[in-house]
């Protein structure tokens, strides 16, 4: 793998777990919904991609017309394909920072307020005002736990009401920081500096790579 192609594939990721540390590190649990997380995912894989598939199935015909512009029609394409996906997938909420034993009480609260007749049944929960099944699983070692739909037939605006009423109510709560937060940072730190020696140590091999990947 020459130096650009590198930088390109782990500069990205090298963001991503840098985001996760911090917030794996915080001392409240952090909401996000499952397409934001997916989103963010899709972006943190971008330089695989790009070193990846774009690469082993670029147009050269396109190239000729276009130049480095395909390029930028590629990665539309993949942000299109991520969009796609994330429009495809179900209601789902993801907690990070927060185990399912600090987390239950809190969406059993919240679910009462909708709705009085909520119930569990094991690790799953229905509130019917809402028309919501949804299914909660824990991540243990990251300390996390995801909130996923138990079923197709879902209210859109119900899974928004809960998410809204869940924002309201995470922030009240004090948690420990998550260990597990040093070693992302710490591994964010290494890539980055791998990144930062590859593009000084021999900046013309990079130029080169950069202008044969352009077809200059």
């Amino acid at each position: 793998m020459n130096p650009l192609h590198f930088c390109i594939a782990i500069a990205p990721l090298s963001v991503y777990l840098l985001m996760l540390g911090f917030l794996n590190l915080r001392r409240r649990p952090f909401l996000t919904t499952g397409a934001r997380d997916c989103a963010t995912l899709g972006i943190g894989i971008i330089g695989f991609v790009i070193i990846g598939p774009m690469e082993l199935f670029f147009p050269e015909g396109a190239a000729g017309r276009f130049g480095a512009w395909v390029w930028v029609l590629l990665i539309v394409f993949y942000g299109l394909c991520v969009s796609l996906l994330v429009l495809l997938m179900r209601p789902r909420l993801v907690i990070y920072n927060i185990s399912m034993e600090e987390l239950r009480p809190i969406l059993t609260k919240v679910a009462m307020k909708l709705d009085p007749k909520s119930r569990w049944t094991g690790d799953a929960l229905v509130i019917p005002r809402l028309n919501i099944h949804l299914h909660v699983e824990s991540v243990q070692w990251l300390r996390n736990v995801q909130v996923s739909s138990g079923g197709t037939q879902q209210s859109f605006e119900g899974w928004k009401l809960l998410e809204n009423e869940l924002a309201k109510a995470l922030p009240k709560i004090t948690v420990g920081p998550n260990v597990m937060g040093i070693p992302m940072i710490a591994a964010s730190a290494l890539l980055a500096a791998a990144v930062a020696f590859y593009m000084v140590s021999d900046p013309n091999a990079v130029v080169a790579a950069m202008n044969d990947m352009l077809r200059k």
